[in-house]
């Protein structure tokens, strides 16, 4: 028996070892590249070229690269559409166009009179070997995601001009296609027309609701993800069946589903984790399988056109990305992002010179020979490489800039949410909601924290309490954020919640709504009254009756005076973040006076949230927003402790009012921070003593009654 037979034949068959190759080039490449200082995805696309058939032949690209490349292709585009700011593009939809029009015309231009002047093809060859210089693959658009700039203006433009540019392009390669395959007549137009509509009609108009409804009934982590992953694949092969390329219908689903999968959310890490960990390298990696860097040492006609067409494509991806920056006055660092991220060249450019390499123009003849063939794979190779690098560079200078911005911010205030835990049912939306209120650039901020009564101090009761924290740490981990956790022994909750606020110096708290178990509780309950007694801090009080992804509109109501108030910017900034997060629209309702306040703060900071604004003088009675308010909208209601400026009498009646009219909305109540440190009149054994304000409160109602009565009897 041979126990050290080592007789391996190459290229390896087996799936078994290719995959485990495979996964070692994920694995090392970065680790090697990362000391030199080189992108990982040159890594990849090189190691590809020394394991394909045309370098070292340890792998052949068999159909597990075929299916991996095209679900990773997919996954870039999908990515570049759901992490995209729609509000912002719709701002910088002009820029968008422009930019796409450019990057499409300026290297049509340059293509087909390089194509004609050095190369001395014809124009039909020249148009075609043009059209691939127009469209690019944005293949560092992970390194783009890695330093969280994926919402910038800059990026939001590129991506945008992608999918205007890769429509052109694909378009003009099936013009050509149909030209010589006899196919090009009114009827293909009309059909070619009536399939993109109606296929972009179907994914635009049918799957939000589909999705919403989805996520709605099912809250199944991996029947979430297989839902998503399906639906991309639904729209690229429905383009596909319209006559357009898959990568298109990938970007539209992307867009569509944009705002049921909020930026900062387990669902959303879980779909970058597995497109960048595993599909993406494999497509990287395919790619550099198909290149062979032998036709650069052969010279002849196909060193001239690899040159030619490299030099090409770079100079007027540049230029498109200059002329750009300079009609709308941007930073130079955004024009260098731009033109990392428009300059690859690979699934387009790939299947226009596939296609042209089959098509005989005459007997024997081919539209796009040999040497162009080569000569595209050697540009893909550099301009992949230059990409990177550009991409790299630009995306490390305006990281540093956001995070000076970032510093700027922390040093006004440390933020960190408290969030006691109690009821398992409730965690995975209290975590959610505070995912959304929180710096999206901060993977920390929130503590976690379960009380523990002394009076009862079992060991289930901390076996309970430790299960709970695990399962929080568990959600927010899903999201890529940690949370620090705490077990606290003390006579009472709200005592022991009050004394964790200040031990983490917790900026806010955010707790569940209190559910009536007797006849007698309280709409908040005791313990919310209690704490709300013995803080001064910002408490959110949350009652969702639906995933919060899926929620279509945020309805604020905002008492007058409330821009007095110390909380005021900081629940301003918490309900912008969640609009922002979920891309859905913030209605609020308040006095004139106070919107002027709100719209100040919002176009300063926020100019592209989606925000309606209705004036509300009268607090009397909610019943006037009311019919504003759906059962997939979410309620917020900002009230005041009793004694502060914005406090109203009409804030008694919230708890009726709120029973009656939105007993079936998601609902948040806010006490924002107001000034005034309840612990100067708090005591360790009774945190929860009425202050002043109600003592003189008590006291002028019973010298009003008094004084009534006394005019009576005199009258």
């Amino acid at each position: 028996m041979k126990f050290f037979d080592l007789n391996v034949d190459l290229p390896i068959t087996d799936p078994t070892w290719i995959f485990f190759l495979v996964l070692i080039i994920i694995l090392f490449a970065p680790m090697l590249l990362n000391r030199i200082r080189i992108p990982h995805i040159i890594g990849m696309i090189l190691a590809g070229v020394l394991i394909g058939e045309d370098g070292l032949n340890i792998l052949v690209r068999d159909s597990s690269f075929e299916l991996f490349g095209k679900v990773g292709l997919y996954y870039i585009m999908f990515l570049a559409g759901l992490e995209m700011d729609l509000e912002d593009f719709k701002q910088n939809r002009v820029k968008g166009l422009v930019f796409g029009l450019l990057t499409f015309a300026i290297p049509l231009g340059l293509g087909i009179w390089s194509s004609m002047e050095f190369l001395g093809y014809g124009l039909t060859t020249s148009v075609l070997l043009a059209s691939m210089y127009s469209s690019h693959t944005l293949i560092t658009y992970p390194i783009v995601s890695r330093y969280g700039l994926s919402r910038l203006r800059c990026v939001s433009i590129t991506v945008g001009g992608t999918a205007i540019t890769v429509a052109l392009a694909l378009l003009i390669l099936a013009i050509i296609s149909g030209i010589y395959k006899g196919e090009i007549n009114q009827a293909f137009w009309i059909t070619l027309v009536v399939k993109v509509s109606l296929v972009t009609f179907s994914l635009v108009y049918f799957m939000p609701r589909i999705g919403r409804w989805f996520f709605r009934i099912y809250d199944d982590n991996i029947m979430q993800f297989i839902f998503v992953l399906a639906m991309v694949f639904l729209g690229g092969g429905l383009f596909e069946w319209a006559g357009m390329e898959g990568i298109l219908g990938a970007f539209l689903v992307g867009l569509v589903l944009n705002r049921l999968i909020p930026n900062l959310s387990p669902l959303m890490n879980r779909l970058e984790f597995v497109g960048n960990a595993l599909f993406i390298p494999y497509f990287l990696i395919g790619v550099g399988m198909i290149i062979d860097l032998r036709s650069l040492f052969t010279g002849g006609e196909a060193l001239r056109v690899a040159i030619v067409m490299t030099i090409v494509a770079t100079l007027s991806k540049w230029l498109a990305a200059w002329s750009t920056q300079k009609i709308f006055r941007m930073y130079k660092e955004e024009r260098g992002l731009m033109f990392g991220l428009s300059n690859a060249q690979a699934a387009a450019t790939l299947a226009a010179v596939l296609i042209g390499n089959k098509i005989e123009i005459s007997p024997g003849v081919l539209l796009l020979n040999d040497d162009v063939l080569n000569g595209t794979i050697v540009m893909i190779l550099f301009t992949c490489i230059i990409s990177s690098f550009a991409t790299e560079r630009a995306a490390q200078k305006l990281a540093l800039n956001e995070e000076l911005d970032n510093l700027s911010e922390k040093s006004k205030e440390e933020e960190k949410i408290l969030i006691p835990v109690a009821n398992p049912e409730t965690i995975e939306d209290l975590v959610g909601m505070a995912l959304l209120m929180k710096n999206p650039a901060k993977k920390d901020g929130m503590v976690a924290i379960s009380i523990i009564n002394d009076n009862n101090d079992t060991d289930a009761g901390k076996a309970r309490s430790t299960r709970y924290l695990e399962q929080t740490v568990k959600v927010a981990a899903a999201a890529d954020v940690s949370v620090d956790t705490a077990i606290r022994y003390d006579v009472n909750i709200a005592s022991g919640i009050i004394h964790s606020l200040k031990e983490y110096n917790a900026t806010e708290v955010v707790i569940g709504l209190h559910r009536k178990a007797k006849l007698v509780d309280t709409f908040l309950g005791t313990m919310t009254e209690n704490l709300l007694k013995g803080i001064y801090r910002q408490v959110i009080i949350v009652k969702p009756l639906m995933p919060v992804n899926t929620l279509r509109k945020i309805i604020v109501a905002v008492p007058p005076k409330a821009e007095f108030e110390d909380g005021f910017l900081k629940w301003v900034e918490r309900v912008c973040r969640m609009g922002r997060q979920l891309g859905c629209r913030v209605h609020f309702f308040a006095h004139p006076d106070t919107i002027l306040y709100i719209k100040d703060y919002i176009n300063k900071k926020y100019s592209s949230l989606r925000s309606e604004y209705s004036e509300m003088e009268n607090w009397d009675d909610l019943l006037i927003i009311s019919n504003k308010v759906n059962y997939d909208h979410l309620l917020v209601i900002v009230t005041a402790r009793k004694g502060y400026l914005s406090y109203d009498k009409s804030f008694e009646r919230l708890p009726s009012q709120t029973t009656k009219y939105f007993s079936n909305n998601s609902l948040m109540v806010i006490y924002p921070e107001q000034h005034g440190d309840p612990e100067e009149i708090v005591t360790f054994s009774n945190p929860w003593l009425r202050n002043e304000s109600q003592t003189y409160d008590r006291w002028g109602n019973w010298f009003t009654k008094w004084f009534k009565k006394k005019q009576k009897k005199e009258s």
